[in-house]
């Protein structure tokens, strides 16, 4: 690791240089989720019942299944980013870690997938 200097003790331990990026883009994915989760709401409070066939009549509209999936999209993201952190940071064990993230990773994008093939059926015209 060095020479026992204390340039050589922290050689190597400094920024990976990775962490603003993903800051950065969890961030987006909160202002994302912040717009469209008020929207999702607005819209939803304006709409005259919210028994079945009114929701879906409402999410069968183009403009409105782009913006749930796009909300899907953002949500399922930003989940992921978080459950990276949380993983990275709590979890020592390489092995477990790694599966963690693995796990992780497949919710996020099984959840999204299942999410966008409601709406996309919905929107579509198929019945359910």
């Amino acid at each position: 690791m060095g020479d026992g200097t204390p340039l050589g003790k922290v050689r190597g331990l400094g920024s990976a240089r990775e962490g603003t990026h993903h800051w950065i883009v969890q961030r987006m994915t909160a202002v994302g989720n912040l717009l469209l989760g008020a929207w999702l709401f607005a819209s939803l409070i304006l709409l005259p019942s919210l028994d079945h066939w009114a929701v879906t009549g409402w999410l069968a509209q183009p403009f409105v299944a782009v913006q749930m999936i796009l909300f899907l999209v953002s949500v399922f993201a930003h989940l992921r980013l978080g459950l990276q952190v949380l993983v990275e940071d709590y979890v020592h064990d390489e092995g477990l870690k790694f599966v963690s993230l693995m796990l992780v990773n497949f919710y996020a994008i099984a959840g999204a997938v299942f999410g966008i093939f409601c709406v996309a059926r919905i929107s579509l015209g198929g019945a359910l």
